[in-house]
């Protein structure tokens, strides 16, 4: 008996020691709620929990915004409310200006606007600073220090040209000052709130005797052309090009190569990037001030600013502002490289300052009207 109980003593020693050597049994797991997450789940958590993103000014043939559109929808579950796809530059700051106290899908919670506007912006209080996590490659000289804004992707003015409606396409600035484009020469936005508008003014004035510093010629330029008969007052789309209404159209390089791969030969479009006078601009992207959705906005940012984002970017012709930062690393898709146009039509781009870029803009949206005469619409 005292054996029985010894032995029992024994086995009960033997299991208390094994538990205090495993520790103490496993509770329940604890919630997900509670477990540290890193930056960027917990942004991608706040921002589905806002449910939605609003956009503005983002045709979906521009820079292939509408495959990057749907790409970030798909990958984040959250809606992407688009407010009107051809406004310009000014337009998004006023959006932002009329929507402060609005919550509602009216107001922006992200811009994409000139560089020139970059000063102001910031000097009208309107935007919010965010670095997204590839922020040191991005160049310095295409972001403000403090991540108020931060260049996205850049082109080179180009003429965009309806084949099947112009029989001789004009390959510089001085060809459209002819004949027999009578009625047939258009600006892709208004040059008073369009900052593409204004960067072909800019173009067309390096093109006429014109600096960087002095833009007057180029208002010149477009009073020749408008007294000639030759420009047509409207706000040319792909659909005005392809119609034969602005058979001949100014815009970014990448806009008229994607209306090439769009329009497919109905009706056939050339590009040609005029020698004279090659204007490179750079685009910015910002968070509003007064974003409804701040966290679905920081996200955006991320996706953009992201590999994936930045080669959507380039798919649409747009030399993505990390370009240089993918190449380093052999990210760049062989077949995209190849589509781009030749690098020696680049050679000869000019990269305005910010300074110079809104001087000139202020100059051609003050004087456009009473040096050119020309209601854009």
């Amino acid at each position: 008996m005292k054996k029985s109980v010894l032995l029992t003593l024994v086995v009960l020693v033997v299991f208390s020691m094994l538990l205090s050597a495993c520790g103490t049994p496993p509770t329940e797991a604890a919630p997900v709620d509670d477990v540290a997450l890193s930056p960027m789940d917990q942004l991608i958590k706040d921002a589905q929990a806002e449910g939605e993103l609003t956009v503005i000014a983002l045709p979906h043939d521009w820079c292939n915004y509408g495959e990057a559109i749907e790409a970030f929808k798909a990958k984040y579950n959250i809606k992407v409310n688009e407010l009107n796809p051809d406004a310009g530059s000014g337009d998004e700051i006023e959006a932002i200006k009329a929507n402060k106290d609005n919550k509602g899908p009216n107001a922006p919670d992200v811009i994409d606007v000139g560089f020139g506007f970059g000063p102001q912006i910031i000097e009208e209080k309107l935007v919010q600073p965010y670095k997204v996590s590839t922020w040191d490659s991005i160049p310095d000289s295409a972001k403000d220090p403090d991540g108020y804004w931060y260049g996205d992707y850049y082109g080179v003015m180009a003429f965009e040209v309806n084949k099947d409606a112009v029989e001789n396409v004009p390959q510089d600035w001085a060809d459209l000052l002819k004949p027999e484009y009578k009625g047939q020469v258009a600006l892709a936005g208004d040059p008073r709130v369009s900052a593409q508008a204004q960067m072909s003014v800019y173009a067309a004035a390096l093109a006429t005797g014109g600096t960087v510093d002095d833009v007057t010629t180029g208002l010149d330029f477009f009073k020749q052309l408008n007294d000639a008969g030759n420009f047509v007052p409207l706000v040319a789309k792909q659909a005005t090009v392809a119609k034969g209404e602005t058979p001949v159209i100014m815009r970014w390089d990448y806009n008229a190569l994607a209306d090439k791969d769009t329009l497919a030969d109905n009706p056939t479009i050339e590009v040609v990037i005029p020698p004279s006078g090659v204007l490179a601009g750079v685009y910015i992207q910002a968070i509003s001030a007064y974003a409804p959705h701040p966290n679905a906005a920081k996200l955006w940012m991320e996706f953009l600013y992201s590999d994936e984002g930045q080669i959507f970017w380039l798919k649409g012709y747009c030399h993505p502002i990390r370009y240089n930062d993918l190449a380093s690393r052999n990210a760049i898709p062989a077949d995209l490289a190849a589509k781009l146009p030749s690098a020696e039509l680049y050679a000869k781009a000019v990269f305005p300052t910010i300074d110079q870029i809104k001087n000139a803009n202020t100059l051609i949206a003050e004087q456009w009207m009473s040096v050119v005469g020309a209601d854009v619409k």
